[in-house]
């Protein structure tokens, strides 16, 4: 008996510590606060719009770019978020970031003493036409990954929600990726042995919007039972020209910077291919110097000499920069296909309503 329940014992441990990989981020559209009172009249006061804050902390502050803490649960590959709040905006000072960090906490007791959700599960952050895969994200992510295993960044792109879609996505770090940056390892042999490249950086989780049944039937209240009767002539404005044209200069920029990182690499291959024919010229002067030696009856000398500045390895340069500008340009190209797909297919219907 004694052996049966050791095995079974073990086998919940080991059951508990074989953790789900994240599926889904799942986000409570509209939540009430557990002291809440059923009223309508107290119903807007106390609601808690988990996503509409985020939006609306993001477009009230753009074009500066803004963040924020997101509170929740980590429920088996379900990540829950059911509050968040912004962060002040930062600067360049260690006074205001010991600031910061203590309203960090005081907010955190706040929630945990009204009985809200205070369970850190990540952060939000706006950008602007999608520019946000840079090596500060990597290192906060990282610095979240310290305390938090299992973290999001969700990013919201005001400029790309005013084109009628909803900007916004979850992310997190692959595995390979984080295992290499804890190294500072991005040289080429180390990638092909990984099987890393620029696409396995980041991984997109799904968003689930969640509401309760209540708030859906709250909503369904709310909703006018007669139709609308204006058309949203906006949807067909075929005006697009101010976001594909930012949108083509961050590619230009971005296709300047790739080049200058490729500058980089035939530089270290140059000095490379250098150094290699410096060191058999080396070699071959000193083979030659042994055969007279032991010609002689003496000594050979050896043929590898480490204080040699010829045999100093050359340093390869990192290819995080190039695989982040690479990320970059195809985020770029993604956003102008999806809207010159949509601006034609406006004009194509333009087009059928002008002939008719």
């Amino acid at each position: 008996m004694a052996n049966a329940t050791t095995r079974s014992f073990l086998q919940v441990a080991a059951t508990e510590e074989a953790t789900p990989p994240l599926r889904v981020v799942q986000i409570e559209g509209l939540a009430i606060n557990n002291t809440t009172k059923f009223l309508k009249e107290l119903f807007c006061t106390y609601l808690i719009q988990v996503i509409l804050k985020i939006i609306k902390h993001c477009k009230e502050f753009s074009p500066a770019l803004v963040t924020g803490q997101l509170l929740g649960l980590d429920v088996g590959s379900v990540l829950e978020v059911t509050n968040c709040f912004p962060f002040p905006i930062r600067e360049e000072d260690e006074e205001i970031e010991a600031e910061g960090a203590n309203y960090q906490l005081e907010m955190m007791r706040c929630l945990r003493e009204v009985n809200v959700d205070n369970n850190t599960v990540g952060w939000y952050q706006s950008t602007l036409f999608g520019s946000f895969q840079t090596v500060e994200l990597i290192e906060t992510f990282m610095n979240y990954q310290e305390n938090i295993r299992r973290c999001v960044c969700i990013i919201y792109d005001p400029s790309r929600s005013n084109q009628g879609v909803l900007a916004l996505k979850a992310l997190k770090l692959s595995d390979s990726f984080m295992e290499l940056y804890r190294h500072n390892n991005f040289t080429g042999e180390k990638l092909r042995e990984k099987n890393l490249s620029w696409v396995d950086i980041f991984e997109e989780i799904p968003i689930k919007v969640s509401n309760s049944a209540l708030i859906s039937a709250f909503m369904t209240e709310l909703e006018a039972d007669t139709p609308v009767k204006q058309c949203d002539y906006e949807r067909l404005q075929l005006s697009t020209s101010p976001f594909l044209e930012r949108n083509v200069e961050f590619l230009i920029e971005c296709m300047d910077d790739l080049s200058m990182e490729q500058q980089k690499f035939q530089f270290y291959y140059r000095n490379l291919s250098r150094q290699q024919a410096q060191q058999q010229a080396w070699l071959q002067k000193r083979r030659a110097e042994n055969m007279a030696r032991k010609n002689a009856g003496e000594e050979p000398l050896p043929e590898e000499d480490p204080t040699n500045p010829v045999f100093k390895p050359i340093p390869e340069p990192s290819r995080l920069d190039s695989f982040l500008i690479t990320n970059q340009i195809a985020n770029y190209c993604n956003q102008v296909n999806g809207v010159a797909g949509q601006s034609f297919s406006r004009l194509y219907l333009m087009k059928a309503l002008h002939e008719k």
